[in-house]
């Protein structure tokens, strides 16, 4: 009896031959990359459902501002403000402080990074450093979201409204 080779015995014993088990080994291989673009394909479609979401927010912060003419922001609500009316309608507060020696600590940071801050007091006692006045909404929310991520300004700064 003459062995012709590997294959001729694994079909003898009934067991799958080298071209066979190639097949297997290419269908799983298959098998676990849909597997992993399935993954990043999830991964992918939720990056953008929280892009959408950030972005509706943003739309809906803009809107409420604009519809209520500030008033969630407004310094009257806080008090009313101690120090004289501020120069321009819109500023965006890095901190508020009843600690005056860590306003003027903030104050001092702000300025070494180049941002011309300012302290408002409010009747209530406290001590806001605000950094970039203007008179545009939209350019101030644009600021806030270059400014955030960086040292001064923290992620949770708001925009303070002076009416």
């Amino acid at each position: 009896m003459l062995i012709q080779g590997c294959d001729f015995v694994r079909t003898v014993a009934g067991r799958p031959t080298a071209a066979k088990v190639e097949e297997i080994r290419q269908q799983q291989m298959r098998l676990e990359e849909a597997r992993h673009q399935a993954r990043l394909d999830s991964m992918k479609r939720v990056q953008q459902a929280m892009a959408d979401s950030l972005a509706a927010l943003e739309a809906y912060l803009l809107d409420s501002l604009s519809q209520r003419h500030g008033t969630i922001l407004n310094p009257s609500k806080m008090g009313g403000l101690y120090t004289s009316k501020l120069e321009a309608k819109y500023c965006i507060v890095v901190g508020a402080f009843r600690n005056r020696a860590f306003a003027e600590r903030k104050l001092k940071a702000c300025n070494q990074e180049g941002y011309t801050a300012t302290m408002v007091h409010f009747r209530n006692g406290l001590m806001a450093v605000t950094v970039c006045p203007s008179n545009s909404l939209d350019q101030t929310v644009k600021t806030v979201k270059q400014l955030r991520g960086k040292g001064v300004c923290p992620p949770d700064s708001w925009i303070l409204v002076n009416e």
